[in-house]
């Protein structure tokens, strides 16, 4: 059986930068104020806005959390927003998107801030630069990548270059069961419910197959490489609270073949003047979907609400 949302979100749209972005409203954005501002929330990397669904779920039911506006987007090229022209995605374009998103719905006042995974790293580069927007910053398991030598920079342009000669494809599902199982494939602590319901947002039909609901060319990598120093010059810069919640039983840092680890990441983030660091126990990287009681225990705690 299927979950059922006891809060369903709402689909609007908004015109970001020649896009047509997707977005996931839960409340009347109007209601939002200073002392208790719009919670924006941004998604990984394949992933889209309607992951969050569970946590506020749980969001709701806390107290001062009944009513207050919540907005996950769907970034561009995953979920329903649309994709852009051109082979391939350059990081710095979802902060320029992030920019545009606080800036039509929260002109205003400042917004509270969450990302998860890749856009956890979004919003801790963005709140570096931008921090008079953010009032607090909640980054889940957004850990930032290995450091790079500058003599890697050759064969990355290289890589870069052969893969964008041709195309990207997706797997595709016979059905919404199959899609099911390939997020569980992917994360075996995803409950049955979750994954159902989580299945018809994460992909399509489309002639009589389902489709994932992600630009293919998301999978080819930037050309770039990734300079911790500048990471770093971010971090010093983040002017406001910041709540780092991970998971205990995360794989994450097995991805790097010991090149990162996470106690190199704690000392990157030593450099953010205010944070603290929370974990769940019994959740994985996607903990928004392990554990949503709890992590919504713990963002309404930091967040809120505000006397």
């Amino acid at each position: 059986m299927s979950y059922s949302p006891r809060y369903p979100a709402r689909s609007e749209f908004l015109s970001v930068r020649g896009l047509r972005y997707h977005l996931h409203v839960w409340g009347d954005l109007s209601l939002a104020t200073p002392e208790q501002p719009l919670l924006v929330m941004v998604h990984g990397w394949m992933d889209v806005g309607a992951s969050f669904q569970f946590m506020v779920d749980e969001l709701r039911q806390r107290p001062g959390w009944a009513e207050r506006p919540i907005v996950a987007l769907d970034w561009r090229g995953f979920g329903l927003t649309e994709v852009p022209q051109g082979d391939c995605y350059f990081f710095a374009d979802y902060l320029g998107d992030l920019d545009a998103v606080i800036d039509a719905l929260s002109p205003d006042h400042p917004v509270d801030l969450l990302g998860h995974s890749m856009g956890g790293n979004v919003v801790m580069l963005y709140t570096g630069v931008r921090s008079s927007r953010i009032r607090k910053l909640v980054n889940l398991e957004g850990f930032g990548m290995p450091a790079t030598q500058a003599d890697e920079a050759p064969d990355r342009y290289v890589k870069w270059l052969d893969d964008i000669r041709s195309p990207s494809r997706m797997k595709d599902y016979a059905s919404v069961e199959e899609v099911a199982a390939r997020l569980q494939a992917t994360n075996p602590r995803l409950r049955n419910e979750f994954a159902l319901w989580l299945a018809a947002s994460w992909a399509r039909q489309e002639n009589g197959r389902w489709v994932i609901n992600a630009d293919p060319a998301h999978k080819k990598p930037q050309p770039f490489l990734y300079r911790v120093e500048e990471v770093k010059a971010f971090f010093q810069r983040i002017s406001v609270p910041v709540l780092f919640v991970e998971g205990a039983q995360t794989l994450y840092f097995f991805l790097f073949n010991a090149k990162y680890s996470r106690e190199e990441f704690l000392e990157r983030l030593q450099l953010v003047p205010d944070f603290r660091v929370e974990t769940i126990q019994e959740a994985g990287h996607m903990l928004h979907h392990d554990q949503p009681a709890e992590l919504a225990a713990h963002i309404g705690d930091f967040l809120g609400p505000v006397a």
